[in-house]
């Protein structure tokens, strides 16, 4: 398990890297440690490393890995060194029907991107009297395999979910074009920080709002640069 503290060790340093390099202060970057190339054992060791937030891209592996760490902190608790509580990040397409078992144990959602997926979390959020932290998922690269919703309808649908029950809207989440032309890269990044500026600027989701949400493992020193506050990474620290 030394490699993957080795390579959280060497995410750190780059995202202290970049931080400095653009003059950000690396505790304004939260880093979710995405979880679905990993199996329990490489989890437990990135928790004890002191990673709380968690991201998955299934509703199901993220119950059951959800469980077993909740058991792990519960034989664990009176380890100092590891932590009380995870927050778990579903940053996954989110299938209406799976809305209700996710709840139960996710505290931000990456990826509302319909008026009918939002309107469905809300509902099962208010019989569960639960209000997830929730992040609208926008389509900044425009391609159209890609979930999110179009950027040029994107402050109208976050207008709508700051109207529903049991809902806290506090950020976008975009994906990079799947390409290894940074410019192209940079381009979609620049366009979700507008769309966060502007929502902001509109005082929609009031304080609340204040999460941009991208950079994966392949992009997020450019993602620092350009006004991310939470990243996904994953095989930049579980692979090897």
């Amino acid at each position: 398990m030394n490699k993957i503290a080795d390579n959280l060790k060497k995410v750190q340093e780059n995202i202290a890297a970049a931080c400095s390099h653009c003059g950000r202060d690396p505790s304004e970057i939260t880093t979710v440690v995405v979880t679905k190339s990993a199996n329990i054992d490489m989890i437990k060791e990135v928790v004890r490393l002191g990673c709380t937030e968690l991201g998955e891209n299934r509703v199901q592996h993220l119950k059951i890995t959800a469980e077993d760490l909740d058991l792990f902190l519960s034989q664990n608790s009176a380890d100092p060194s590891i932590p009380k509580k995870i927050n778990w990040h579903m940053i996954g397409h989110l299938q209406r029907n799976k809305v209700r078992q996710l709840l139960r144990n996710c505290q931000f959602i990456h990826s509302v991107d319909t008026l009918r997926v939002a309107e469905e979390v809300s509902k099962d959020a208010e019989k569960l009297s639960l209000t997830p932290k929730i992040l609208m998922q926008v389509n900044c690269s425009q391609e159209p395999q890609k979930y999110g919703v179009p950027v040029g309808a994107a402050i109208h649908l976050a207008e709508q979910i700051v109207t529903m029950p049991n809902l806290k809207l506090v950020g976008l989440m975009t994906m990079a074009p799947l390409t290894l032309n940074k410019d192209v890269v940079k381009e979609s990044f620049e366009r979700a920080r507008e769309l966060f500026e502007e929502i902001q600027g509109e005082k929609i989701g009031g304080s609340d709002f204040k999460h941009l949400s991208m950079g994966m493992s392949q992009d997020y020193e450019l993602a620092i640069e350009l006004g991310s506050t939470i990243l996904r990474i994953g095989s930049a620290i579980f692979s090897g």
